[in-house]
C-alpha cells in the first residue's frame, strides 16, 4: 500500500534524500479546518486502518521498478536502493481515541519521524481518516436525530462510490450509531449485524398462489403441516371484513409472495406493503398471512414502506395492526415494528418526529454512504517542526494558517460534566489542573486572553504506534461505536444540536500564542 499517495509525495522524499535532509527529525499533524455539515463536532475515526497501514509499509520490488518507470531518468539508483529499505519502524503516532469527538484545528494524528517517512505518509492516512471521519460524523447525526429508541439500517452498498466505499460506509455508519447494515461481506468483515428480507422484484415473481410451493407449514409446536396459502386466503376474508375492503382488490399474487416467504421463513417474515396498493392489497395481505403464521404459533417481524407518505401511511399501518389485534385477540399485533426506506434524509428524519409518526425502523442509504450535504471533511497533514524548529504555514487566509509546533491536547470540562474548550499547548508545557485558572487565547478571537477555570481536564492525545508497531491494545468495533456514543452524549446541547449550534473554541496557552505570533511576525 506504499504507492497509495500521490507522486508529488516521492518526488519530495527524493528531494529531501538528495539534500540530506531526509532523516532530519520531523513532525506533522493531520487535522481538519471546519466542522462538517454546518454543525459543531465531527466524530475522528480510521485509525485503527490507519495503523494497519503504518505496520505494513514498506516499498516492494514490483514497487520499485514501477516508480523507476515514472519518476524521471535523472533520479539516481541510490535513491531506490534507499527507498528499499524505509518503513515505519522510526515512526511514532499519537491520536485521539477511536470514535471520540472532535473538533476543528485540534489534531486527529501527531506523526513523528524521519522527514522522508513522515511525508511520504501523509496521503494515505489522509485517505483512510478523511472519508471514515466524515461517514461516521453523518451516521452519528442521523442517529442524534432519531434518538436512542429507533432502529437504523445502513443500506447504501448499491449506491456507494465503489467497493470500497460500501465497505467503508457500513463500518464507519456503525461506530456512528446505526444498528445493521444490509451488506453482507461488513457483517462477515467486521461483525456488523446484518439485515434483510425482500424487495419488489420477489413480490411482482408470484401472479397466484398456484405458484406456491411448497404450500404447507408444520405448526411451531408439533403437528401435521397445514396448508398455509388456504389457511391465509380463509384470514384475508376476515380481515377485509374488519377493514370494509373488497377482498378482490388484494392482489393474489402478492398473498402468494407472502405466503412462500413467510413458509420459507416463518420466524423472520416481514411484508414490503407499497408494490401494489399499501391499504388495500398490501396490508390486508400482510395481515393475512401474519394471523395465519400466528394460529400456527409463528410470530411475524414487521412491515416496511418504501414509497409515498411515510408518516401518514405508518399511522394508518399501526391503526389496522392495533384493531386485527384487538378484534382477533392477538395482543402483539398493535406492536409489529414499521420500517421505512426511500431516499431518507436528515429533512425526513426531522418531519418524522415532528409528525409523530409510528416508525420504529428507517433505512438509509444514499443521503449516508455518499455524504451529499458535505462531500469531503477536509483533512489536511501539514509540518509543524522539523530538526527541532516549530514550522508555520503563513497565508492570507487565516483559517489556513498552521499552528506550530509539537503539541499536547487537553479537553476542559465544565461542573455539568461538557466539555467547554479544547486547549493545545507546547509539548514541553506543564499540563493544566483541575480548578486551575488558565489564561488561554481562544483560535478566532482577537484581543486578550481569557480567563477559564475548568473542574475536570482530559489529555486527549494516546501513543498507538512506536518502533514499527501497534503499542496500544485496540477496542474492538462495538467498543469502538459504544465510546463514540458516550463521547457524543457528554456534548452540552448547543453543541450537539445539528442546526446553528454554538461554535465550540478551541484555545491555545499563552505560550504556544507567543511562539505563533513570534513566528508570524519573523515570516512577515
Amino acid at each position: 500500500m506504499a504507492l497509495l499517495t500521490d507522486l508529488y509525495q516521492l518526488t519530495m522524499a527524493y528531494g529531501y534524500w538528495r539534500a540530506g535532509r531526509h532523516r532530519a527529525p520531523a513532525a506533522a499533524e493531520l487535522f481538519f479546518r471546519r466542522e462538517p455539515f454546518h454543525g459543531a463536532f465531527a466524530l475522528g475515526t480510521g485509525l485503527a486502518e490507519g495503523l494497519r497501514f503504518l505496520r505494513a509499509f514498506r516499498f516492494s520490488a514490483a514497487d520499485i521498478a514501477y516508480l523507476r518507470s515514472v519518476l524521471p531518468s535523472t533520479t539516481e539508483d541510490a535513491f531506490f536502493d534507499y527507498l528499499c529499505t524505509v518503513d515505519a519502524s522510526e515512526v511514532t503516532v499519537s491520536s485521539v481515541p477511536e470514535g471520540s469527538v472532535v473538533f476543528s484545528r485540534v489534531p486527529l494524528l501527531q506523526v513523528k519521524g524521519p522527514l522522508l517517512v513522515v511525508q511520504l505518509l501523509e496521503t494515505t492516512l489522509l485517505c483512510l481518516v478523511n472519508y471514515a471521519s466524515l461517514v461516521a460524523t453523518n451516521a452519528a447525526r442521523f442517529r442524534l436525530l432519531a434518538g436512542p429508541g429507533m432502529k437504523l439500517m445502513e443500506i447504501g452498498l448499491r449506491r456507494a462510490q465503489g467497493p470500497d466505499g460500501g465497505l467503508s460506509a457500513s463500518k464507519y455508519s456503525y461506530i456512528g450509531g446505526f444498528d445493521y447494515t444490509s451488506n453482507v461481506l461488513a457483517g462477515k468483515l467486521y461483525g456488523i449485524p446484518v439485515r434483510g428480507t425482500i424487495a419488489h422484484s420477489f413480490i411482482m415473481s408470484f401472479t397466484s398462489l398456484t405458484e406456491v410451493q411448497p404450500r404447507v407449514l408444520p405448526p411451531l409446536a408439533g403437528g401435521e403441516p397445514v396448508d398455509l396459502a388456504a389457511l391465509a386466503e380463509s384470514w384475508l376474508q376476515r380481515v377485509c371484513e374488519l377493514l370494509q375492503s373488497p377482498p378482490e382488490k388484494a392482489n393474489r399474487g402478492e398473498l402468494a409472495a407472502f405466503v412462500s416467504y413467510a413458509i420459507t421463513f416463518p420466524h423472520n417474515f416481514q411484508g414490503l406493503l407499497d408494490t401494489y396498493c399499501v391499504m388495500r392489497s398490501g396490508l390486508p395481505n400482510f395481515c393475512a398471512v401474519a394471523l395465519a403464521l400466528h394460529q400456527l404459533g409463528y410470530r411475524a417481524i414487521g412491515v416496511r414502506l418504501d414509497s409515498g407518505d411515510l408518516v401518514q401511511q405508518s399511522k394508518e399501518i399501526r391503526r389496522v395492526l392495533r384493531a386485527c389485534g384487538t378484534t382477533f385477540q392477538v395482543p402483539w399485533f398493535g406492536s409489529i415494528p414499521i420500517a421505512v426506506s426511500n431516499d431518507i434524509s436528515e429533512q425526513s428524519l426531522e418531519s418524522f418526529i415532528r409528525e409523530g409518526s409510528e416508525i420504529d425502523v428507517i433505512g438509509v442509504g444514499t443521503n449516508l454512504v455518499t455524504c451529499p450535504l458535505q462531500p469531503s471533511l477536509g483533512c489536511v497533514y501539514k509540518l509543524v517542526e522539523v530538526n527541532g524548529s516549530p514550522c508555520l504555514k503563513l497565508t492570507e487566509e487565516e483559517e489556513k494558517m498552521t499552528i506550530p509546533g509539537i503539541k499536547a491536547v487537553y479537553r476542559l470540562y465544565d461542573d455539568a460534566g461538557h466539555p467547554f474548550m479544547d486547549l493545545m499547548a507546547l509539548e514541553d508545557e506543564s499540563a493544566p489542573n483541575a480548578g486551575q485558572e488558565l489564561a488561554v487565547h481562544v483560535l478566532g478571537r482577537r484581543g486578550e486572553a481569557t480567563k477559564v477555570r475548568p473542574t475536570a481536564v482530559e489529555p486527549l492525545h494516546r501513543t498507538y504506534f512506536r518502533d514499527g508497531q501497534v503499542c496500544e491494545v485496540l477496542p474492538s468495533l462495538p467498543e469502538v461505536r459504544s465510546h463514540a456514543q458516550a463521547s457524543l452524549s457528554q456534548l452540552s446541547p448547543a453543541h450537539r444540536r445539528l442546526r446553528e449550534p454554538q461554535p465550540y473554541p478551541v484555545a491555545v496557552t499563552e505560550k504556544l500564542h507567543l511562539l505563533l505570533a513570534e513566528l508570524r511576525q519573523a515570516r512577515q
